[in-house]
C-alpha cells in the first residue's frame, strides 16, 4: 500500500511540473517519446502449449517443430547406437568365451559333466 501512495505522490509532482515546461521543450520530449516507442522491440506472436510454458514456438516459421523434432531424432539415434554398441560388446564377450572353451583340450565328455556346469556358473558369477 505504501508503494501506491508513493506512486501517486510522484505522479502529482510530475503533473504539477508539467505546466512549467516551455512548449518547445514539450514538443521535443513528445518527439523523443514517439521515437523511443517506434524503436521499442515489438513482441512476436508465439504459440504456447498448455503445460509446456517453457516451450514457445514462432508462428511464422515454415516448420514450427523442427528443433524439437531434430532433438528427438538425435536422442533416439543416440539410444539406438548405445544399445547396438553394448549388444556388439556382449556378443564379442560371448564369442571369446566360446572360443576359449572350444579351443581347450577338454574331451567332449567333460562338457556333459554336471560339475563342469556348476564350475561355469561359479566362475561366471565371480566376474
Amino acid at each position: 500500500m505504501n508503494e501506491e501512495r508513493y506512486a501517486q505522490h510522484v505522479r502529482q509532482v510530475l503533473n504539477h511540473g508539467l505546466n512549467d515546461i516551455p512548449p518547445a521543450a514539450a514538443r521535443r520530449l513528445e518527439a523523443a517519446r514517439h521515437l523511443a516507442l517506434s524503436r521499442q522491440k515489438q513482441a512476436e506472436p508465439r504459440l504456447a502449449l498448455a503445460g509446456f510454458g517453457a516451450y514457445a514456438f514462432k508462428s511464422g516459421s515454415p516448420i514450427p517443430y523442427l528443433k524439437q523434432t531434430l532433438s528427438i531424432v538425435a536422442l533416439l539415434l543416440g539410444m539406438w547406437l548405445s544399445f547396438y554398441w553394448h549388444s556388439v560388446q556382449y556378443v564379442t564377450e560371448l564369442e571369446q568365451v566360446d572360443t576359449a572353451l572350444l579351443a581347450d583340450d577338454l574331451p567332449p565328455e567333460a562338457f556333459l559333466d554336471n560339475d563342469f556346469f556348476e564350475w561355469l556358473k561359479d566362475d561366471s558369477s565371480a566376474e
